[in-house]
């Protein structure tokens, strides 16, 4: 063979050792992520219509029918203080419009107990366990927090693995002079390449969206989300901790207080009141007038004082993002310590909150869920499409992993960029790492394991 031949083949070596290290690491990443994916789909799913869940499934206790001038909110945690003996309130919802009830959370022996209150008549519609209530379930079971802090650190690292997923997937899916499987689907059901064309198919069209979810899920992380917001909050990018110059603070997070802080401020402390011997603290009713007054769209959380130097903190976290607002009262004066709006917070913290709320099919309406939405029944039939295409063509016996690229160059070299891409999300890295040596564990130590994993 000329040297000529030798050169023009080189390139073609490469590419195809390439094409196998890349479709190795699609094969690796998709085998761990599957499971979770599908479960981030179907809850994700649920997630984004859960106003729609609460006013038809569980209207009786969610909706109701405007009659009069509603009563004062100290009347309506009364009440519902009164459907839990021996119950302490903790936090009050306020009506999101004039057709919603009020929602009182108390606390009691056995955990938090959420009271659904006609806004008019002060009679209860309803009460269930905060941990028991469905759209509660369904975002922890979605993150995994259900079953523990543990299981949330997996699912961070399927977010990172993920994004990997969608790189690789382009790569394996770009057109090379093939006809078909790329806008088209070959084939019937019975035949590895129609489910093939599906999963490629389905993947670039929507594999844009699945990136976009999977980087704006990972501030929830529990790991990576908070460094993120550490470091945003740090560098003047977050919350602006400049508004807390002035007043005292505690060192409890406002996320320990209210049900749902929003991302950008769960972690900035709650200030405290200044108590006196003679100060009598003003009450719920002044201070849902108060942030009512100020501004605060309807719907808005007020978490009560724990304890002498606690404070009323009223939040909002809507639809419309620009009207996020929390509000730190004192609650001796009712003067406001802290008024946090979205205007203020910084540029790193507004991208986020932007992209979180698209992520939940909050910004846009009904148009932003149906996409989601779209976007999550994607994942549900790439994952499927993924595990029937794997099982037609694995030998029998075996896992039929993607061959070894010939030049085990281009392998390493891949491996230490997606290593690279491990730094920027650490738990995902360990997970690759664990995974890269049980890979060479396998393939160089003989065993009986070697002809599982061929």
């Amino acid at each position: 063979m000329s040297v000529s031949s030798l050169a023009s083949e080189k390139p073609n070596d490469i590419s195809l050792s390439l094409y196998r290290a890349i479709w190795r690491w699609h094969f690796f990443a998709g085998l761990l992520v599957i499971p979770f994916m599908l479960n981030l789909a179907v809850t994700g799913s649920l997630y984004l219509f859960k106003d729609e869940i609460d006013n038809t499934a569980f209207a009786y206790r969610n909706v109701v029918q405007p009659r009069g001038k509603a009563l004062a909110p100290s009347l309506l945690i009364d009440n519902a203080k009164a459907a839990v003996p021996g119950s302490k309130v903790s936090r009050y919802r306020a009506p999101a419009a004039p057709t919603q009830s009020a929602r009182v959370t108390v606390g009691t022996d056995t955990g938090n107990v959420l009271v659904f209150v006609d806004p008019y008549s002060g009679s209860v519609l309803g009460k269930v366990g905060e941990k028991e209530e469905f759209n509660w379930v369904v975002k922890k079971i979605h993150s995994l927090d259900y079953f523990g802090s543990a299981f949330n650190r997996i699912v961070e690292a399927v977010g990172g693995l993920a994004l990997i997923l969608v790189i690789t997937g382009f790569y394996l899916w770009w057109p090379r002079k093939q006809t078909g499987g790329v806008i088209s689907v070959r084939g019937t059901p019975d035949k590895r390449v129609f489910w093939r064309d599906i999963h490629a198919v389905t993947g670039a069209a929507a594999g844009a969206l699945i990136f976009f979810l999977a980087i704006t899920g990972m501030p929830w992380s529990g790991y990576w989300g908070d460094k993120v917001n550490a470091t945003l909050s740090s560098a003047g990018l977050g919350y602006p901790a400049q508004l807390w110059d002035d007043v005292p603070v505690s060192k409890i997070p406002t996320k320990e207080v209210l049900t749902n802080s929003g991302w950008t401020v769960e972690n900035a402390p709650v200030p405290t009141s200044t108590p006196s011997a003679t100060a009598q603290p003003i009450g719920l009713d002044q201070i849902v007038a108060s942030a009512s007054a100020a501004g605060m769209a309807p719907g808005f959380e007020v978490s009560l004082p724990s304890g002498k130097k606690g404070v009323y903190t009223a939040a909002i976290f809507p639809d419309d993002i620009a009207k996020q607002r929390t509000i730190h009262f004192d609650q001796y004066t009712g003067k406001p310590l802290v008024d946090l709006k979205f205007a203020d917070y910084g540029a790193g913290a507004k991208a986020i909150e932007f992209g979180i709320g698209v992520h939940q099919g909050e910004y846009l309406g009904l148009a932003n869920q149906i996409v989601m939405l779209m976007t999550c029944l994607a994942i549900v039939l790439t994952s499927v499409s993924a595990v029937v295409m794997w099982w037609k063509r694995r030998p029998s016996g075996r896992l039929g992993v993607p061959p070894m690229p010939s030049q085990k160059s281009v392998f390493a070299m891949l491996t230490l960029v997606i290593l690279g891409f491990g730094i920027l999300f650490p738990l995902t890295g360990s997970a690759i790492l664990t995974m890269l040596v049980l890979d060479q564990l396998v393939t160089r130590i003989p065993s009986p394991l070697q002809r599982v994993f061929s």
